[in-house]
């Protein structure tokens, strides 16, 4: 009687499942242990309404590698994040004629429309670099800097090459300069180039008006959970940019994280008592220097209890098969560790 009591009860446990509303009303989690222990560890799920997770991509040009990218898509499509981030040089942008320009976006937004969630942009060096590529951008996409709000956490979007249009001329310039000397002589006669040993290389620019639009964002959304900030460049590493300062000022006393790219190595630093994290490619160029040149992706996880960030290689993010999507299997994730690198 005891066996048939058991059958009888496990019946029922698969039909009541087997009825369960389509629309996902009664109880979440059902079991038929009436008590006494149980093959778990716990009962409270990591499911609480306000979290979410969104992922994070880093350079995909400056020297862009084939299909690499394209895979890391493919990877998101399948880790499922709510909403993706790319912090910048989304394309090659060595040109200011406006035909050229245009192509070169519809590829990419092609490439991104195959994600499952919606990719946010910023704009990096090679995306708005001389006031061609900006005229271009603001055509397709608007505005080079915005905000918005997502499940009560702020988003903030900078455009660390927000210089005037004679400053970013000569900029674009310097820099097509300096690329064709890179090309040419190597990386030693590069760094002394005018464009290697401009402030704006490795810290960008943030005008005044930018950075006013950013604090009255953060004014007008007191009572976020969490905020993050977007750029390419890294404007801390100018002392003489107070526009920057000003932002990180209003947001002193809340939690936020800084995401930036730019460099092609992986870094972490702490400052203010907060992350600020420099991304390595997702496609771009590598080298082999100081630091982790590395594809990957970032995923964050966002809960009322913080903020949890997670760095994924390309490499380990297999399909159900066990394999690289795409027929990835061949391509070189990180320059340093693969003996044909180049």
């Amino acid at each position: 009687m005891k066996v048939a009591s058991r059958a009888v009860r496990a019946a029922f446990f698969l039909l009541a499942v087997s009825f369960l509303p389509a629309c996902g009303t009664g109880p979440v989690f059902q079991h038929d242990f009436e008590s006494g222990n149980r093959p778990w560890s716990d009962a409270r799920f990591d499911d609480a309404p306000g979290k979410f997770t969104f992922a994070v991509f880093g350079d995909l040009n400056g020297g862009e590698r084939d299909r690499v990218f394209d895979i890391a898509v493919a990877q998101l499509a399948m880790l499922r994040p709510e909403l993706i981030v790319g912090v910048g040089d989304l394309i090659n942008g060595e040109t200011d004629d406006p035909a050229m320009l245009h192509g070169e976006w519809d590829r990419f937004d092609e490439r991104a429309s195959r994600a499952k969630a919606p990719v946010f942009y910023v704009g990096g060096n090679h995306d708005l670099t001389g006031e061609p590529l900006q005229q271009v951008w603001d055509e397709r996409y608007g505005r080079r800097y915005y905000h918005f709000v997502y499940k009560n956490v702020l988003f903030l979007v900078l455009d660390t090459e927000d210089n005037t249009p004679e400053r970013a001329r000569h900029i674009f310039e310097a820099r097509n300069h300096a690329l064709r000397v890179f090309e040419e002589q190597g990386e030693e006669a590069f760094g002394r180039t005018e464009y290697a040993n401009l402030p704006e290389l490795p810290a960008g620019n943030i005008t005044d008006a930018q950075s006013r639009y950013f604090v009255d964002a953060i004014a007008a959304n007191p009572g976020v959970r969490w905020t993050f900030l977007f750029m390419h460049k890294s404007p801390w590493l100018r002392e003489d940019l107070d526009a920057f300062t000003a932002i990180e000022d209003a947001l002193a006393g809340s939690p936020y994280t800084v995401f930036s790219g730019h460099n092609h190595v992986y870094s972490h630093t702490e400052r203010r008592g907060r992350d600020y994290i420099h991304l390595g490619t997702t496609g771009g160029s590598q080298g082999t220097g100081p630091g982790r040149s590395m594809d990957h992706v970032t995923l964050v996880t966002v809960a009322d209890d913080g903020v949890d960030v997670a760095n994924l290689l390309l490499e380990g993010i297999l399909d159900k098969t066990g394999h690289v999507p795409l027929g990835g299997e061949d391509v070189c994730f990180e320059a340093a560790r693969c003996a044909d690198a180049h």
